[in-house]
């Protein structure tokens, strides 16, 4: 009982893992924040709510609740009806979009480590997991989960911080058609850390699928692609690691294969890219040393590897690497000038060449999956923004300084929708609101990308790249000279002797100024682009598609510019959509499960604005929608607003509130917005709502199933009519008759029930009749179940006091696995020692012949005593009613003929003219015990068996009938009642203008389109129908009903 395995992660005490919903927090600063989600953490539990937002803390560790289990507990859920989850987001977002056909978006934010991409990777999976669609939309899912690890191995890269560390960014758009299936995606990639390529800080790695390549690649691959061991590569053994914990290479690259099959690459473009990923790592080996202050290339056989592996000549690679052509502009003319490298610019030019190829080769990858999943016209999207968090290193590079203002723009956008522009909200729709202080951010974008007055950070550093004509440590000097009389003065920036710093939100950060302008300018020189259109292959050659006469005039775009340009364009993307936030939170820098850092965890609370959010979240209001969308979503709750409310819009949602007797202080009507405060006000609406809808749906889910139930009804009904088809004549009600199962009516016979099994379902129950061997009968209730069949008689009390009471008895309870022969009405079965039996279940295959014979053992004295033999015989006779002659040892059943014996179900009920579908005619009710037109068999239940013979000795054969209807406990055809019951003939009637007829008994309607009728009531006659069932009007209503049942008057 103490395995906690047994236990679902829910069944936990919530009491001992602090608050689900910190807007619940008795206390609101940073202590009690952390100590909360520190309390939840260690009890695994590392999601928490504030309101809508959702805090993860990295568990570094896979937990069990991400299962198909949790997709199904979550999908349609309300937030407070589970534990935070980021299933309940996700679901929560793809419900949004769907209810109010608006764009959704999460921003998943939060530092380096702090799990942003495995958060992204669950909610895409979860989406596609809830969506429906057929194979183009299974197709779309399949690539939306694969892009995951193709992405993963050439973006991702092992960090000090994060063993699997996003070295971009990338917002996924998953687009759906209006009926809710993902039938398309784009991808928008951005920051990707080039220089990872070509140099990285000791303790981390290139990014993966060099490792993957090395260790994966097949025997043929790596003789063809010319690898060996990582130690081997100057690009890799600059930090001296060359392994994960945890992560095996050589799978992650058959997952890397198999993610580029399935977006859509072919095989040779698979092979293109491997052969520019080794391309990248030989070109690295090239080594140069100076000769008269000049670079040449140290060894020429490194020379050799690259340039067959880039499709481009030797002497063409070692030229464009040692010297550059450039261009004088003198008097008006233009001269090219071919000017020789030093060692630094050859090395330089070296990492400039493979930087771009694996920018541009990450760029053609994801293309491939935007045009794997593109479609043409785009209607509704949920998008996911993962780009890698807020950094602060030893040192911070450029590649820093971008990162960290993308997220600054982000955490301006948390600011201007969730703090901001909620406070305004209040103020423009007049709602009574206490203002709340926080830090706006927006004075530290514009510190960094200003244009004018005073210029930002990055306008300066593009000024001095555009003046700047060499590489060195100049232009970085003038850069921190000109950003100190520029911007020195600034609140948020300060100087130091190496760079500068900038106070951003998540801290002050200092940035080493080395080499800032020559990675801002991102220059590839047009010697080196001609030299890589001259390739043999063709891939490579579309790698590099510039028009260089063309892009020669103009000042060339920096790095800077760019960032700038993709963050603004990102901003405004998110900004038209409705955003939800996911705030991550790395609880320690060991990477270890339930290692707990207060200090840092406590930071970033902090710089996070967690507790500003919750003091907005509690003084505000939960929810807020315009008054036109309120009456849309809600008009369901009242007869008023359904389908539309026609008065004043303020005065419907007015109404709605009232009908759900909403308490005045949890709601305020603006201008034009209506505002709920507590969440639980709106679960209120949301829940009336959805019982309406269930009310609905259940009338129509009620209807469609009878309608399915019938179809498979008449189907099956067809199926076994045709088991006796050709073999037999047949009997004129049978063809299409209902099988009720229950004729007894065993629910309300508790004194009958009791012999079955508490869990075993009663296919069949009848009363039959039964026959000793001297042919003379007695009733039995026969019960059918799955696994026995029950014969149960009736006998008086011999002692106690129920003493001379009639009481239920069982007879037999026989196992259903031994049937051998049957004959059409009579089933014929062996009864062993066991005393087994079998079913009388469809898939019956009669063997037909105009006798039974049976064999019984001696039971006592006399002459019907003795062992011998019984038979029954048929044979043709007069009339509709079955006619049984015992004679001594033998039983003779006789009949009139019935239908052909080629007769089929299927036949109308009535008028067709004046019926329903066929399938509503085909709906036939069983003929009542009064059987009609049949064929060399009896109308009874059959059970031969012995008054005096031992039950568990010898051998017997027992016979039954298989096709009678329900007698539902009534009389024997022995004691056949009289018609009318009895009664006096009723006074004659005028001539009606139709025929009409008496009911000679009553009949219960099995079907709606039938009709209930008491002995002698009169019906008159509309249509009559050969197959049995007459059309007829009783007391107004109309319907079928069985014409044996009644005589004409």
């Amino acid at each position: 009982m103490g395995s906690k395995e047994r236990y679902h992660w829910q069944a936990q005490n919530v009491k001992v893992s602090g608050v689900d919903d910190m807007v619940l927090l008795s206390k609101i600063n940073e202590d009690a924040i952390t100590d909360n989600l520190k309390k939840r953490y260690m009890d695994d539990y590392i999601f928490t709510y504030i309101g809508s937002v959702l805090i993860s803390v990295n568990p570094f560790k896979q937990l069990p609740y991400f299962t198909d289990r949790e997709v199904e507990l979550y999908q349609g859920a309300a937030q407070y009806e589970n534990p935070p989850h980021i299933y309940a987001l996700a679901d929560n977002m793809y419900r949004n979009m769907m209810i109010d056909s608006e764009n959704q978006c999460v921003i998943i934010s939060g530092e380096s480590g702090a799990g942003k991409t495995v958060a992204a990777k669950y909610i895409m999976s979860y989406v596609s997991k809830v969506s429906g669609g057929g194979d183009k939309v299974q197709h779309v899912k399949d690539i939306i989960l694969q892009s995951n690890p193709l992405l993963e191995a050439f973006g991702n890269a092992k960090t000090v911080r994060n063993n699997n560390s996003s070295r971009f960014g990338k917002y996924f758009e998953i687009q759906f058609s209006q009926g809710g299936a993902p039938d398309g995606g784009k991808i928008s990639n951005f920051l990707l850390e080039k220089t990872r390529v070509v140099s990285q800080n000791p303790g981390e790695r290139n990014f993966h699928i060099y490792y993957q390549l090395l260790e994966g690649a097949s025997g043929e691959q790596r003789e063809n692609l010319g690898v060996t061991t990582p130690d081997y590569y100057y690009y890799l053994n600059q930090s001296g690691t060359y392994t994960v914990e945890d992560v095996n290479d050589k799978k992650e690259f058959s997952d890397t294969m198999a993610a580029m099959s399935v977006v859509g690459l072919s095989v040779e473009d698979q092979d293109s890219v491997l052969q520019l990923v080794a391309g990248i790592l030989h070109l690295g080996n090239i080594s140069f040393r100076e000769e008269n202050n000049y670079a040449v290339v140290e060894s020429q056989d490194f020379l050799a590897f690259p340039s067959f592996l880039l499709g481009i000549s030797q002497d063409g690679l070692c030229s464009k690497l040692t010297s550059r052509i450039m261009d004088s502009k003198w008097g008006g003319k233009t001269e090219s000038i071919s000017v020789t490298l030093n060692t630094e610019q050859a090395c330089f030019s070296r990492d400039a060449l493979s930087k771009a190829l694996y920018t541009r080769l990450f760029d053609f990858l994801v293309d491939c999956i935007n045009k794997a999943m593109q479609k043409d016209q785009e209607e509704l999207n949920i998008g996911v923004l993962d780009i890698y968090g807020f950094e602060i290193f030893q040192r911070n590079g450029f590649e820093q300084f971008c990162i960290n203002f993308v997220n600054e723009k982000l955490q301006q956008i948390f600011i201007e929708l969730t703090l901001k522009a909620e406070q305004e909200e209040y103020v423009l729709e007049g709602i009574h609101w206490t203002p709340i202080e926080y830090f706006n951010n927006k004075v530290v974008c514009d510190l960094i990308e200003s244009k004018l007055n005073p210029p930002g950070l990055m306008s300066i550093l593009d000024d001095v790249c555009a003046t700047m004509h060499a590489k060195g440590e100049g232009a970085d000097q003038t850069l921190l000279q000109k950003l100190q009389g520029q911007i020195g003065s600034h609140e948020h920036f300060s100087s130091w002797n190496k760079g500068f710093i900038i106070h951003h939100y998540a801290g002050k950060v200092s940035y080493d100024v080395s080499g800032f302008c020559e990675r801002n300018r991102d220059v590839l020189f047009n010697d080196i682009i001609e030299l890589m259109q001259s390739s043999e292959f063709p891939f490579i050659r579309a790698l590099f598609p510039e028009n260089l006469e063309a892009e020669k005039r103009g000042r060339p775009s920096t790095a800077s510019s760019k960032i700038k340009k993709q963050a603004n364009s990102l901003v405004q993307t998110l900004m038209k959509c409705t955003p939800h936030y996911i705030r991550c939170i790395k609880p320690n820098e060991t990477k270890r499960p339930r290692d707990w850092e207060d200090n840092r965890v406590r930071h970033q609370v902090e710089y996070l604005g967690l507790r500003e959010n919750i003091r907005v979240r509690r003084a505000g209001y939960a929810f807020r929608r315009v008054f036109n969308k309120f009456l849309q979503r809600y008009a369901i709750l009242t007869k008023e607003t359904w389908p539309r409310w026609r008065g004043e819009e303020r005065q419907g949602v007015l109404h709605l509130l009232n009908s759900v007797h909403m308490d005045q202080d949890q709601f305020q009507l603006g201008k034009t917005k209506i505002f709920i405060k507590a969440p639980e006000s709106l679960f209120l609406l949301e829940e009336m709502r959805e019982r309406k809808y269930n009310g609905y749906a259940r009338v129509i889910q009620k209807a469609w199933r009878k309608h399915i139930a019938v179809r498979k009804y008449v189907k099956m009904r067809e199926e076994a009519s045709d088991v006796l088809l050709n073999k037999k004549e047949r009997r004129r009600n049978s063809i299409n008759r209902n099988f009720v199962g229950d004729y007894i009516g065993t629910d309300n016979h508790p004194e009958i029930r009791q012999f079955v099994g508490r869990r075993e379902r009663i296919d069949f129950a009848d009363v039959v009749v039964k026959f000793d061997r001297r042919f003379r009968t007695v009733k039995r209730d026969l019960i059918l179940t799955s696994k026995f069949l029950y014969l149960i008689g009736r006998e008086k009390v011999k002692q106690g006091p129920d003493k001379g009471q009639i009481q239920e008895v069982l007879k037999r309870k026989i196992e259903l696995n031994k049937i051998q022969s049957d004959q059409s009405d009579f089933l014929s079965a062996r009864l062993p020692v066991s005393l087994s039996c079998t079913s009388v279940v469809s898939p019956l295959r009669p063997s037909l012949s105009p006798s039974l014979e049976f064999k019984v053992k001696k039971g006592g004295w006399g002459p019907f005593s003795s062992s011998g033999s019984r038979q029954i015989q048929f044979q043709g006779g007069q009339g509709d009613e079955a006619i049984l002659k015992p004679s001594g040892k033998v039983l003779q059943v006789s009949i009139g003929p019935g239908l052909p014996k080629n007769s089929r179900g299927g036949a109308h009920r009535g008028d067709p003219s004046s019926r329903g579908s066929l399938l509503r005619q085909q709906q036939g009710t069983p003929s009542p015990f009064k059987l009609s037109s049949t064929s060399w068999v009896t109308a009874a239940w059959v059970w031969f068996s012995s008054w005096f013979s031992t039950l568990f000795s010898g051998s017997l054969k027992a016979v039954f009938p298989c096709d009678t209807y329900r007698l539902q406990r009534r009389r024997s055809k022995e004691v056949k009642p009289v018609p009318g019951a009895g009664r006096p003939k009723p006074a004659p009637r005028p001539k009606p203008r139709s025929p009409q007829c008496r009911a000679l008994y009553a009949y219960d309607a099995q079907d709606t389109d039938e009709l209930s009728f008491n002995a002698d009531d009169v019906i008159e006659i509309l249509t009559e129908d050969p197959s049995g069932w007459w059309f007829g009007r009783l007391r107004g209503r109309e319907g079928m009903f069985p014409g044996n049942y009644v005589e004409k008057i």
